[in-house]
């Protein structure tokens, strides 16, 4: 009996090597047996797959998943909703430019720590390492569609795209500029407003940069304001809402300060799409809806239509 029976175990555990169960049935002194066997299955792990990290990004509106390199050759738009990334301000030189080049001047202009606040040194130096700019626009001549003008473009990655002093001074600079030449003013904003750390300084250049404006006004001088996602606060309170004709990206957000804060101090609920480029455009303050695949095109369009008529200004 002791001899059949490590047989049996033999046989079982030879089985179960190559199969997960065994139903072994056998009959002793007329009882019939049933024995089930059962292995111990142990998942192997799962192999990873090396994929560099950011080839797949999620939508931000609507959650699709997209793949990176499609989405930048859709320039940044979702291919499901149209929801516009947002892109820095080198892309757009790139995007909009004769040749995506710009002649760029006061460059070398960089922020100081006149109030000496705390941490600002080092958000600064942060901001310009990680953008190789030294401050958080960029300015210059170029032309688009052969037509000559001024360019400026914002960057949100340098502190949020908050106004300082430099930010005010080179706005206005690119408006004397413009002024001086005669010559169309383009300026994407892209922006949280003006910067907290430069306090009253900082503020004091939306009367700057709207001064400027106003002398460019009288010379007849076209400006075009392009907003994209987010232009908010001091900024918008100034130069970026003073333009000729005012573009803005489908879904920017913009205004002087969010929903939540204006829900929270009027204690009102506040209409769908409140703050939308599209609602701002139904309530007068935005001239064009215009997408980022027709920007260029669509600049090139109002530039011919006002400046090779035999115009230079708006009139």
């Amino acid at each position: 009996m002791r001899v059949t029976n490590f047989f049996i175990s033999v046989i079982c555990l030879f089985y179960l090597r190559n199969h997960p169960y065994l139903i072994l049935t056998f009959s002793q002194k007329g009882l019939i047996y049933t024995m089930w066997f059962k292995k111990d299955l142990k998942a192997k792990p799962a192999e990873k797959l090396n994929l560099p990290e950011g080839i797949w990004l999620k939508c931000d509106s609507c959650g699709e998943v997209l793949y990176r390199n499609e989405l930048e050759k859709n320039l940044w738009i979702c291919s499901k909703c149209n929801f516009h990334f947002r892109i820095n301000c080198r892309q757009y030189i790139s995007l909009l430019l004769d040749d995506g080049k710009l002649e760029e001047f006061n460059a070398n202009i960089e922020p100081l720590d006149p109030l000496e606040f705390p941490e600002y040194k080092k958000k600064l130096k942060s901001a310009q390492q990680k953008t190789g700019m030294k401050e958080g626009i960029i300015t210059g001549t170029t032309s688009i569609g052969g037509i000559p003008v001024v360019f400026g473009a914002m960057e949100f990655g340098f502190i949020g795209g908050s106004m300082g002093s430099v930010i005010g001074e080179k706005v206005a600079r690119a408006i004397r500029t413009a002024r001086e030449k005669e010559i169309p003013l383009i300026i994407i904003t892209t922006t949280g407003g003006a910067r907290m750390q430069e306090g009253i300084l900082s503020l004091m250049q939306m009367v700057k940069t709207s001064a400027e404006l106003a002398l460019l006004n009288q010379k007849k001088i076209l400006y075009i304001s392009i907003l994209v996602n987010p232009s908010y606060a001091g900024v918008m309170a100034s130069y970026a809402s003073l333009g000729d004709i005012i573009i803005a990206e489908p879904g920017a957000m913009m205004g002087f300060t969010g929903p939540r804060v204006i829900e929270q101090t009027i204690g009102e609920k506040l209409p769908p799409g409140f703050q939308r480029s599209e609602f701002m455009m139904e309530h007068g303050l935005v001239d064009l809806l215009v997408s980022r695949k027709d920007l260029r095109n669509t600049l090139i369009k109002i530039l011919t239509l006002v400046v090779k008529n035999g115009r230079t200004a708006v009139k």
